[in-house]
């Protein structure tokens, strides 16, 4: 099941999935953010059990996927790439033909399979090595 939700107060479960990832797990402490507010969110399901989510928003006119997570239970199971279809195809389906992402380095390789292209240098986002991404949407291509 796939819960599509537009702000994250409606969408407890995205919470949940982020703070055990990305604050339990990884460290971070700016997770959440006022983007939050204005932007579509993913909850994918398994077994009635929250297991991945991820967000999507429009800022300056540029399109981003982020907050992109699966809990470690889940992991190895396709789910990330599962995320990224769902909210690639709310993206087009507002008529948009290109997205950017901020990956974590570790999670270039994924990005890449799926599609993503690397553009300048890595940088830190709190403690964190990550790189810029982008993919075109118009081609039709999933992967």
């Amino acid at each position: 099941m796939i819960k599509l939700t537009y702000g994250l107060d409606d969408n407890p479960d995205a919470k949940l999935i982020r703070e055990e990832v990305f604050v339990l797990e990884q460290g971070f402490h700016e997770e959440f953010d006022s983007i939050d507010d204005h932007a579509w969110h993913v909850v994918l399901y398994q077994d009635g059990e929250p297991a991945a989510a991820g967000r999507t928003f429009c800022q300056d006119g540029v399109y981003h996927i982020g907050r992109v997570a699966v809990r470690k239970k889940f992991r190895g199971s396709g789910l990330g790439s599962h995320i990224m279809t769902a909210l690639e195809t709310k993206l087009r389906n507002l008529g948009v033909s290109h997205v950017e992402l901020s990956a974590q380095l570790q999670a270039q390789g994924f990005y890449q399979k799926i599609g993503y292209h690397a553009q300048g240098d890595v940088y830190l986002d709190e403690h964190c090595p990550h790189i810029c991404m982008w993919k075109d949407l118009t081609n039709g291509s999933l992967s």
